[in-house]
């Protein structure tokens, strides 16, 4: 003879399955909302960035209205842009790196946070090794493209591998020379060196894990670019390397 499960252990169920549901609806239309509210930031910044159309040169050119942008985030610090991606930003830099994890461009809470860099940079010229994150987003927003590095056909387009990096100061061509994925670390976003061994055992190591083979020779006179985001399932990072070229 079965046994009949009791009214109170279904109504508990009903509610426990009900509360799954309005959890899972409150999610999305927070991520929607968050991606409308981002998605219309970046369209107003967008007005105030000049692309100039390459002619006679292999690269376009940028003006950006960094003076503008600083009236409305004085933590703007540069614009970056890479070929054959969504990645078309300007950049932010925090006195952490968690508070543009969780808040925009107008510094308001949003899950899907900003493009920024590393706090510990400083963008004067003396770098090393800039540090730029992103959050890994589905709709391929902020870093949800950066994992197009990893494919054979970005790879085989050499037009993709220069990177800009427009700053108040100058704007910068880097040149990618190592992309993989790894699990979670901070070597790979080490912006401080002791000296010029340690920086020559830094870039060896980068340079090693690289999935493709890009013929560039990098050493300690050079300072480099690094962008890094999670991977979909959030276990491991994606991890961009290039060379500053000019």
């Amino acid at each position: 003879m079965k046994r009949r499960l009791k009214p109170w252990v279904i109504i508990v169920f009903m509610i426990i399955c009900l509360s799954g549901v309005v959890y899972s609806s409150y999610n999305i239309f927070i991520w929607k909302d968050n991606s409308n509210k981002n998605n219309e930031i970046k369209q107003q910044i967008d007005e105030v960035i000049v692309v100039n159309k390459s002619v006679d040169n292999e690269y376009d050119s940028y003006e950006i209205n960094f003076n503008m942008l600083k009236e409305q985030n004085r933590d703007t610090v540069a614009y970056l842009k890479v070929n054959n991606t969504n990645i078309d930003y300007i950049v932010l830099k925090g006195n952490d790196n968690s508070y543009y994890l969780k808040h925009n461009f107008n510094k308001e809470y949003n899950v899907m946070g900003w493009i920024f860099a590393d706090y510990r940079n400083k963008f004067d010229g003396s770098d090393k090794n800039i540090v730029i994150f992103g959050h890994n987003i589905k709709d391929g927003t902020m870093f949800g493209s950066l994992k197009n590095v990893l494919t054979k056909e970005w790879f085989n387009d050499e037009s993709n591998h220069i990177i800009t990096l427009v700053t108040e100061e100058s704007e910068n061509l880097y040149q990618v020379f190592s992309t993989y994925t790894i699990e979670p670390e901070d070597y790979y976003i080490t912006t401080n060196f002791n000296s010029d061994l340690d920086y020559q055992k830094f870039l060896t190591t980068i340079k090693s894990r690289s999935i493709y083979n890009y013929n560039i020779d990098v050493n300690t006179s050079d300072s480099i670019l690094t962008l890094s985001t999670c991977t979909a399932n959030g276990t491991k990072r994606v991890a961009v390397h290039a060379k500053k070229i000019n």
